[in-house]
């Protein structure tokens, strides 16, 4: 069985979309599951290219008991959507934004993280708002209801 592999994007990759990272990553490796997986964050911007993880999201994760690696921030690429199986934005802008990055959608494989929970709507960008318990909550949520999603399609 090859891997499946999950791309995380927000605006700068250094809170949501790492954050998401890091929370998939713990929740495959609770569940047995890390083997299967392959997950990586990027950006839509350039304005954050290699800096590391934002501190707020940093200490949430360590606060939570999340591994926080020293991922550095990259952007997305066009070839990504052919490495990847699933491309998740965290907002409306974000996902705008990886269309003009990506062009189209033709395999089904961008959606936005929020999609896959009862609450659809936008992850709130902590970098403005200051609130990582609040992005943390609607990103555990959103990982949760990715993984169940791809458990079902995939039957991992």
């Amino acid at each position: 069985m090859s891997k499946i592999k999950v791309l995380f994007i927000c605006h700068g990759n250094i809170c949501r979309s790492t954050m998401a990272q890091y929370i998939a990553q713990h929740l495959v490796t609770q569940s047995g599951m890390e083997s299967n997986f392959y997950i990586d964050s990027a950006a839509t911007s350039r304005e954050e290219i290699s800096n590391p993880v934002h501190y707020g999201t940093r200490r949430k994760l360590e606060a939570e008991g999340i591994f926080c690696g020293d991922h550095r921030a990259r952007q997305l690429k066009k070839s990504d959507y052919d490495e990847f199986d699933f491309l998740i934005g965290m907002d409306t802008q974000n996902i705008r934004n990886m269309y003009r990055i990506l062009g189209e959608d033709p395999e089904q494989k961008v959606y936005k993280l929020l999609d896959f929970t009862e609450r659809k709507g936008d992850i709130a960008d902590p970098w403005y708002t200051g609130n990582f318990d609040l992005t943390y909550r609607d990103v555990l949520d959103g990982c949760r209801g990715l993984l169940k999603f791809i458990e079902e399609q995939e039957s991992v």
